[in-house]
């Protein structure tokens, strides 16, 4: 995966409630790379994930991806 970051995500699973995420800012070097992530209904919302993870197509998809009709895209 390229450095920097792409700016739009969707987790595999809820996080904070959510699943698509823009990345706020991003740092460190090599090993230690993260990226600072908000939902794209909540920007109060903050979490930190490792570009290991991110990285993981397990956990994280890049670019947002159409959820499921039953799905609430809110809490």
């Amino acid at each position: 995966m390229r450095w920097p970051p792409n700016k739009a995500w969707t987790s595999t699973s809820k996080r904070e409630g959510y699943r698509h995420f823009e990345v706020k800012s991003f740092g460190g070097k090599g090993k230690d790379r993260w990226l600072n992530l908000f939902p794209v209904n909540n920007q109060k919302i903050n979490i930190r994930v490792s570009f290991k993870e991110i990285n993981n197509s397990s956990k994280w998809t890049n670019g947002w991806i159409q959820l499921p009709e039953d799905e609430d895209c809110h809490q």
